[in-house]
C-alpha cells in the first residue's frame, strides 16, 4: 500500500468497515478482463476468517465465470464525505474502503437457508422472516476471503 499512513491495520477495524458497507463489488476473470458485479452481501467472521455471502438468479454470466475460474477480487467502501478548502482551491474525499481476494463457492441446497439468514442479518437488526418459497429459485454463493486490506482517509480538522 503506497499510503501506509491510511492503512487500517487491525483486523477488527477492517471488519468494522465491512459491517458499515451495503454493497460488495466482486471482480471475476472474463477472458483476461475484470467482470465487476455490485452485490448485496452478508458476512460471517470466525476468528480471522471472513466469508461473504451473496444471492442471485439461478443462471447468469457470473456463474459461468465462477465455474471457469473461481478466484475473485472484491471491494467495498463507505464513509464518503467531500471536504473542500475554498480558500486554497482544494478538495478531497474522506472514505473507508476494503479490498481483498479469495475464491467463490456455489452453495448446495442444504446450506442456502443459513447463508440467506446471514445475508439478511447484515441489512436488518432483527430476524427477518423471508419467504422460504423463493429458495429453490435462488442461487446462493460465497466468497471465502484469503486476503484483505483496509484503508481510511479522514481529513484532519474537519
Amino acid at each position: 500500500m503506497r499510503r501506509s499512513d491510511r492503512e487500517v491495520k487491525e483486523f477488527k477495524d477492517i471488519v468494522a468497515i465491512m459491517e458499515q458497507c451495503d454493497v460488495c463489488r466482486i471482480a471475476l476473470n472474463h477472458n483476461g478482463y475484470p467482470y465487476i458485479v455490485p452485490l448485496n452481501f452478508g458476512m460471517k467472521v470466525e476468528g480471522e476468517k471472513i466469508e461473504l455471502y451473496f444471492h442471485g438468479a439461478m443462471e447468469g454470466t457470473k456463474y459461468d465465470l465462477m465455474e471457469a475460474d473461481n478466484r475473485a477480487g472484491f471491494e467495498m467502501d463507505c464513509e464518503h464525505r467531500l471536504v473542500t478548502e475554498l480558500e486554497r482551491g482544494n478538495c478531497t474525499m474522506e472514505y473507508a474502503s476494503v479490498i481483498g481476494q479469495g475464491h467463490m463457492e456455489i452453495l448446495p441446497e442444504d446450506e442456502k437457508y443459513e447463508a440467506l439468514c446471514i445475508l439478511m442479518k447484515h441489512y436488518h437488526q432483527e430476524e427477518f422472516p423471508f419467504n422460504k418459497a423463493v429458495m429453490p429459485q435462488t442461487k446462493v454463493f460465497k466468497l471465502v476471503v484469503e486476503q484483505v486490506t483496509g484503508k481510511r482517509r479522514k481529513k484532519q480538522g474537519y
